[in-house]
């Protein structure tokens, strides 16, 4: 696969209405993911890219990233010493299993790795996220019912620290 056909992809996520498009051919995977810009007059701009080579030959990668893609999993302002839990996937945001029950957890929560945080649905399938860390909840980033998208902050996570 060669640059041009790249740029032919990457075009066509931008003209169309996906936001993520993986292929992969003759030894080559190519992963596109659109990210939200609100004003980009770049077209290739709000394109994060990358091109593996599956081959016998040493593996390489292309990427192109633009300054909205890397806010994404920038640290939110003012949290420095919080550990962010991020979105693994892009879906809709859920803080309950169901509407009318009480959320999995709130501010002040305590909680340990593997504890159920949200529900994050995806494609018609609910994708429950786990909390990666001890500590206390200190913040929630996302709103119930919110699109989220890959590597947004979720949670903020005040660390248990062990002396």
């Amino acid at each position: 696969m060669n640059i041009k056909e790249i740029k032919e992809l990457i075009a066509a996520v931008c003209d169309s209405g996906i936001t993520e498009l993986e292929l992969e051919r003759t030894g080559t995977k190519v992963r596109i993911r659109k990210e939200p810009s609100s004003t980009n007059p770049d077209p290739f701009g709000p394109i994060l890219s990358s091109v593996t080579q599956t081959s016998q030959q040493p593996p390489e990668t292309v990427s192109f990233e633009t300054p909205e893609a890397r806010s994404g999993n920038s640290p939110v302002p003012g949290e420095s010493d919080l550990h962010l839990i991020r979105s693994p996937i892009v879906g809709t945001f859920y803080r309950a299993p169901k509407p009318e029950d009480e959320p999995f957890v709130k501010i002040g929560d305590r909680v340990d790795p593997k504890k159920v945080l949200c529900i994050i649905e995806a494609m018609k399938l609910m994708n429950e996220i786990e909390a990666d860390t001890s500590g206390q909840i200190t913040e929630i980033y996302v709103e119930n019912g919110e699109a989220v998208e890959f590597g947004q902050a979720l949670f903020g996570v005040r660390q248990d620290h062990e002396s």
